[in-house]
């Protein structure tokens, strides 16, 4: 399979008390964190392109920028969708965008390279 543009994915979940700005340090509220949303926006971006990724590659994100418009509260399900909007070479682009039950949550650019996973992991764990 090719990487393509077009190719898109959702992923969900429910907010528990440890997706919370307050649990994970964003915050004081015990609303939806901003790194959680942005998580799973990375999450549906994996996902939209991960049957299409040759043996032993993988992507890494090299850029996010998001807008979070709402807040969610704990027990509340949450979704977000990923779309490859460019294919340059081994950069990916993508149009991420985030959604609770009562509508869109945020919305962003989300940037990913394929690299070989050995490769970049080996090169990572030589700065030790």
């Amino acid at each position: 399979m090719e990487l393509t543009m077009g190719m898109k994915a959702e992923v969900g979940g429910q907010v528990e008390r440890a997706d919370t700005a307050q649990e994970v340090g964003s915050g004081d509220l015990l609303v939806f964190a901003t790194p959680c949303m942005a998580a799973m926006m990375e999450g549906a971006a994996c996902e939209a392109i991960r049957d299409a990724l040759p043996e032993g590659k993988t992507t890494v994100g090299t850029m996010l920028q998001i807008e979070h418009l709402a807040a969610t509260p704990v027990g509340l399900a949450v979704r977000a969708t990923a779309e490859v909007t460019a294919v340059e070479g081994k950069k990916l682009t993508f149009q991420v965008n985030a959604f609770d039950e009562a509508g869109e949550i945020g919305r962003g650019v989300h940037q990913r390279v394929v690299v070989d996973s050995q490769r970049f992991l080996e090169k990572t764990y030589e700065k030790l």
